[in-house]
């Protein structure tokens, strides 16, 4: 079996997994996996699902290395499983690592190990100019994070549904679902009119 696997950091308001999806089944998989999940997270439920479901032969597609991993232990741990369980990881268009007759061309693996170096390297300077960005704002006294919600702020969707939730006509998600907005945002609005 062919899997794709794909990984955003954050969630799908914020970032487009749908072409991950779409390059990985141009590259053959038949079963796409994909989730939301920062790259050095302890734990990705969809990729540690997918880890435990293949099986000698079959093949793990992802489109980068820091997809399947932004820390190299972690890499590292996925390489010794790949030569365990004797299947096939192919980063597309660079570099495939078959361990199906249950060994691993030494070059290959230091070369992959190699790559989880620079991706979690790429992270660590990605945090490093996002917290000096940051220090430098609050420097110049602006403020960090979002805006607090003011009242005038809050969608008429919300004030138009907001009557039936109040008689207890309908509960959260029903408010969330009649009025267009999210059952976070609904919580939050609630809290800002002092419900």
């Amino acid at each position: 079996m062919k899997y794709g696997y794909g990984r955003c950091s954050t969630n799908e308001t914020k970032q487009d997994i749908t072409r991950q999806e779409r390059e990985l089944k141009e590259h053959g998989a038949e079963l796409v996996i994909l989730e939301f999940e920062h790259g050095d997270a302890a734990h990705k439920k969809e990729l540690e699902k997918l880890l435990d479901t293949v099986r000698a032969g079959d093949e793990i597609i992802t489109l980068e290395v820091s997809r399947l991993a932004r820390s190299t232990k972690q890499l590292c741990d996925i390489i010794e499983l790949a030569e365990r369980k004797q299947i096939k990881l192919v980063i597309a268009n660079s570099i495939t690592v078959d361990c199906t007759d249950g060994n691993m061309d030494a070059m290959t693996k230091a070369f992959l190990q190699i790559a989880g170096v620079f991706a979690e390297l790429e992270l660590s300077m990605i945090r490093s100019r996002v917290k000096s960005g940051m220090e430098n704002a609050r420097a110049k006294g602006k403020a960090i994070g979002r805006p607090r919600t003011a009242r005038e702020s809050i969608p008429e969707a919300f004030y138009k549904y907001l009557p039936l939730y109040q008689a207890q006509k309908i509960n959260k998600t029903d408010f969330a679902n009649i009025s267009g907005l999210s059952r976070p945002s609904v919580n939050k609005y609630l809290s800002v009119i002092g419900e």
